[in-house]
């Protein structure tokens, strides 16, 4: 297995971030979604994030909300979970910020939108479709993934849990770039198991 890519999303407490630092994950990401669970509205902590980059998750919000919002956390990325435009995600790339693309998958679901998109944005995402945007805490069928053709890497969402390290290691596709965790690591919403992510990451990076 290459050396994946670790994506943690729906971080909300200081210190729990700090622990998770010391992993070293690729992405930390924050969700600034009022109907979320793991919205985020406090500050940052006082720390060096060195080489993770700190990642805003944005659901059809309007553009100068985005805007404000990773100036004043000094995000690095912008994650795009809504039915947010090819141009939407051109403007924001044209700021400076790396763009994550994510879209809800289904056995029905027609890679071809991603085509749309390809020269707007850094990464797709790829998470299960459920009733909310994210954070279903459920797993689609990867094998639908075969029918992606486009040279864009990609994360992989959806319920990644413990369980799912076998999977991950079996899994091959030649965009796949690394895998994005939240529920499935979680104490309560926004609290991560930090040991559990401690071997997980581990593992992934072995």
């Amino acid at each position: 297995m290459k050396n994946l890519k670790i994506k943690v999303c729906g971080m909300k407490y200081p210190e729990n971030m700090k622990e998770l630092l010391n992993l070293q994950p690729d992405y930390m990401g924050f969700i600034f979604y009022s109907q979320s669970q793991r919205n985020f509205t406090g500050e940052l902590p006082e720390i060096c994030f060195g080489k993770t980059k700190k990642t805003g998750v944005f659901v059809n919000a309007d553009l100068d909300k985005v805007l404000d919002i990773a100036r004043r956390y000094k995000l690095d990325v912008i994650q795009l979970h809504g039915s947010e435009s090819p141009v939407f995600c051109d403007e924001i790339g044209k700021q400076g910020y790396e763009v994550i693309k994510a879209f809800a998958v289904d056995n029905d679901f027609n890679f071809s939108r991603c085509s749309f998109y390809d020269e707007y944005v850094d990464l797709f995402l790829f998470d299960a479709k459920g009733k909310l945007p994210g954070g279903n805490g459920v797993v689609f069928n990867w094998d639908k993934l075969q029918e992606y053709y486009l040279d864009k890497p990609f994360l992989l969402s959806g319920g990644i849990g413990m369980n799912a390290l076998e999977a991950i290691q079996k899994f091959s596709h030649p965009q796949f770039y690394g895998v994005d965790v939240n529920s499935g690591f979680e104490l309560e919403p926004g609290l991560k198991n930090i040991d559990e992510l401690r071997v997980f990451i581990e593992k992934i990076k072995e």
